[in-house]
């Protein structure tokens, strides 16, 4: 059965905030929940829609009135993000339009805070909204331990919310430094034979943390933070013996490190520090008979006080909708094999 729903707002500046530049927060909510989305005069209906829906779509503009009456203008990022609590993983928005009804999260409930999962980094190109309920916890189990763990497929965002966290708490002169490793597992080309010095020859293992933080901040301000040696290359293997204080340390690809690696690298973790640690276990290059580090941590850290685990699954892609498909379908093939 359909239903519909009128919000009425008190103000053509309230009204203005909450649908946005040229309607386009109330695009994403249309695109997002399906029905029909009409703004006239100081009120916005919603229409063809069932009861679940107009619900959720209640608590949307209930979120969006009070951001725009705290002096915010909520984007369609936000907007974008404030849909994806409500859903497993990141719908497309284009589900509802081609006749698909969008996966909602079960016992979806109320909104889960998201204001306090946002990422506003100082110098940053915009801000960075987790994509989801699973997100905004890790964002918010980065901000209250000194370890976290994220685990799960490609395109979930593990290493790019860790980058965005870790450049908000270092560029606001919450943490002196950022310290960047990778395990080195060599795949037809060894690491000996590449041309340069040490951190030359890191720098490619080490790439796909670059790449997260050019989208987030300006080049010349990498640059700056690399000459004064705000931001660390650290091979994983020469760690030993070392004390990380006042830093952010990421560990990526960690589902490469052996279980010795691993040890190794947690107790690493200093006083005032944060350690981010992401990998995903189905994509562990160590040979056959080698105990992936990552997966022993989870098992036997996962009852310990103070660190943070949050797992993404293929509902949680972000990347391009395709990746869902493709992980999906490695995914079934592995279970008939």
């Amino acid at each position: 059965m359909e239903d519909s729903i009128t919000i009425v707002l008190d103000s053509k500046d309230l009204l203005s905030g909450v649908c946005g530049a040229n309607d386009g927060n109330l695009k994403v909510i249309e695109g997002s929940l399906g029905g029909r989305i009409a703004a006239r005069g100081n009120e916005i209906r919603l229409e063809g829609v069932d009861e679940t829906r107009a619900r959720y779509f209640k608590s949307m503009m209930d979120n969006l009135i009070d951001v725009v009456r705290e002096g915010e203008n909520p984007s369609p990022e936000y907007v974008r993000a404030l849909a994806g609590t409500f859903f497993s993983g990141n719908p497309p928005e284009d589900s509802v339009s081609a006749g698909e009804n969008p996966p909602f999260a079960e016992n979806s409930g109320e909104f889960p805070p998201l204001r306090d999962a946002v990422i506003q980094i100082p110098h940053g190109f915009h801000r960075v909204y987790p994509r989801g309920r699973n997100q905004a916890a890790y964002v918010r189990g980065m901000r209250s331990c000194d370890i976290s763990f994220c685990v799960g497929p490609a395109g979930t965002g593990k290493t790019y919310l860790a980058i965005a966290e870790a450049l908000r708490l270092v560029l606001s002169k919450k943490m002196r430094k950022l310290v960047l490793t990778r395990p080195v597992v060599e795949a037809g080309e060894n690491l000996g034979f590449l041309p340069g010095d040490l951190t030359q020859k890191i720098n490619p293992y080490l790439r796909p943390l670059y790449d997260a933080m050019e989208s987030l901040i300006p080049f010349e301000v990498i640059r700056r933070m690399e000459e004064t040696r705000v931001i660390e290359i650290a091979p994983l293997a020469y760690m030993r013996g070392r004390s990380l204080n006042d830093c952010v340390v990421i560990l990526d690809e960690a589902q490469n490190t052996t279980k010795e690696q691993m040890k190794m690298f947690l107790t690493r973790i200093g006083e005032g520090a944060r350690a981010m640690v992401t990998g995903d276990t189905t994509q562990i290059d160590l040979p056959g008979r080698v105990d992936s580090g990552l997966l022993h941590a989870v098992k036997i850290l996962s009852g310990v006080e103070g660190i943070f685990f949050a797992f993404f699954h293929t509902a949680d892609v972000v990347r391009n909708p395709l990746i869902k498909k493709i992980i999906q379908a490695y995914n079934d093939n592995e279970k008939k094999s």
